[in-house]
């Protein structure tokens, strides 16, 4: 069975969501929609306080060609334009909608009956462009976590040719579940995403990647896909860190990023299972990226489960659908174990890569003591890009950033492997991020 080459590690799986069925949360009666939240420059708002705006409004635009407009989930009144908490409880520009009763009213009737807004025929009447445009001005980004705005990556270099469409299923944190939930419930609207990103670069063969822990999704997608000849459903060994995009294109078509390369180098364009789901719902329905599907869970939460959500909600309120923060909650973490970071402000909004919420009481969020390296050099077998974590982390420590950067320190995808498989429970991730910021800094202002 395909995977990467180089590294990884096998972290235990604890999928405690998986086979449950997708929850619809009620749409809020206010939000705080965020300006910037997607890769690149943020959005610029496009309303004043006391605007009325209707759901699926775009109520800020893209900032830049690497950027993507926002939109209201809920119709309502613009009550004010100012900053709010986020997840890490620093202060950021946000647009804030309340509705009043009529407006839940009328919005809950028209997200229950959703019509098409285009029929086979007029979708299959698109040309690539338009269906880039579509996708620019539904404000989609990637829904794996990355939030890379979607219509960039279909754009790529003209020096760049797309040869392949890879969908990256692989959900490979622990704990995470949404991307399987989708699967099981939404594999035909699925299929028609990823025909229309196909279409979008002008390729004819798309393949997608699925851990062979999910055999139900690649069995179910299978049967979808029989007889099809421009998609084929590829299982892959289960192998963490397998659904960073490098990875991924070395175990699905066995090519690598060259160092300093864009992904597209290799012919691949890659996009998450979510995101094919967001296009097909704009091409068809016209529905703007306003909603997503979370996971909430933890050891000891009373009611986890996948969630659809309306972007703006706050996280408490996520939360209370999963049963509440248990008695002994020591920390809550915004996407999975691995790759996640520690929530300081659960009041804060949801956002476009709000992908799972977990929640940890006190046992599973001590760390271990940190001790001496013993020099076993169990970093470097379980770096996926080939790096020497303890080297990096020690340069980082003392501040020898060119030295960090000589060592390519910004190859470094940020997975946690070497954290993880670390037996002195050395914080190398926490050097390692340190450095790359700084280093990535100094790069940009020499370009500059």
């Amino acid at each position: 069975m395909k995977t990467f080459s180089k590294g990884g590690v096998h972290p235990p799986e604890q999928k405690l969501t998986a086979g449950k069925k997708i929850i619809t949360l009620d749409l809020p009666g206010e939000v705080a929609l965020l300006l910037g939240q997607h890769i690149g420059a943020p959005a610029k708002p496009v309303v004043a306080k006391g605007d009325k705006v209707k759901r699926g409004d775009m109520i800020a635009e893209a900032g830049g060609f690497v950027s993507a407009p926002v939109h209201t989930p809920i119709s309502g009144t613009v009550v004010k334009i100012d900053t709010v908490k986020n997840q890490q409880g620093l202060a950021v520009p946000a647009v804030f909608i309340k509705a009043d009763a009529e407006d839940a009213a009328a919005d809950a009737e028209a997200r229950a009956n959703l019509k098409p807004l285009r029929d086979d025929a007029a979708i299959a009447a698109l040309k690539d462009n338009e269906i880039k445009d579509i996708i620019k001005n539904a404000g989609i980004v990637g829904l794996g976590g990355a939030t890379f705005p979607t219509h960039v990556k279909l754009s790529p270099p003209p020096e760049f040719k797309a040869e392949v469409v890879i969908i990256n299923a692989v959900e490979c944190e622990p704990y995470i579940t949404a991307d399987h939930a989708l699967m099981m419930e939404f594999p035909d609207e699925i299929i028609e995403g990823v025909r229309l990103l196909s279409r979008a670069v002008n390729v004819n063969r798309a393949i997608i990647g699925i851990e062979a822990n999910k055999p139900d999704a690649i069995a179910l997608l299978q049967e979808k896909l029989a007889g099809a000849t421009d998609i084929e459903v590829c299982p892959l060994k289960v192998k963490y860190p397998q659904g960073g995009e490098k990875q991924l294109i070395e175990a699905v078509i066995g090519r690598e990023v060259p160092s300093g390369a864009l992904p597209i180098a290799t012919g691949a364009v890659v996009q998450n299972v979510a995101t094919a789901y967001a296009v097909h719902r704009a091409v068809r329905y016209g529905e703007n990226l306003t909603e997503r599907l979370a996971t909430v869970t933890g050891p000891g939460v009373s009611a986890p489960g996948n969630f659809k959500i309306a972007i703006g909600t706050p996280l408490s309120a996520l939360i209370a659908a999963a049963g509440g923060l248990p008695e002994d909650t020591a920390k809550v973490i915004g996407g999975g174990p691995m790759m996640g970071r520690t929530i300081d402000n659960i009041e804060a909004p949801a956002v476009k890569g709000t992908s799972a919420l977990l929640i940890f009481g006190e046992d599973d969020s001590k760390r271990r003591p940190v001790e001496n390296c013993i020099r076993c050099a169990k970093c470097v077998d379980a770096c996926p890009m080939g790096l020497e974590p303890y080297l990096l982390s020690t340069l980082s420590r003392l501040k020898r950033w060119d030295d960090a950067e000589t060592e390519k320190i910004v190859n470094c995808v940020e997975c946690g492997s070497c954290s993880f498989i670390c037996p002195a429970s050395r914080p190398l991730l926490d050097y390692i991020r340190l450095g790359k910021t700084t280093v990535m800094a100094a790069i940009r202002s020499r370009k500059s």
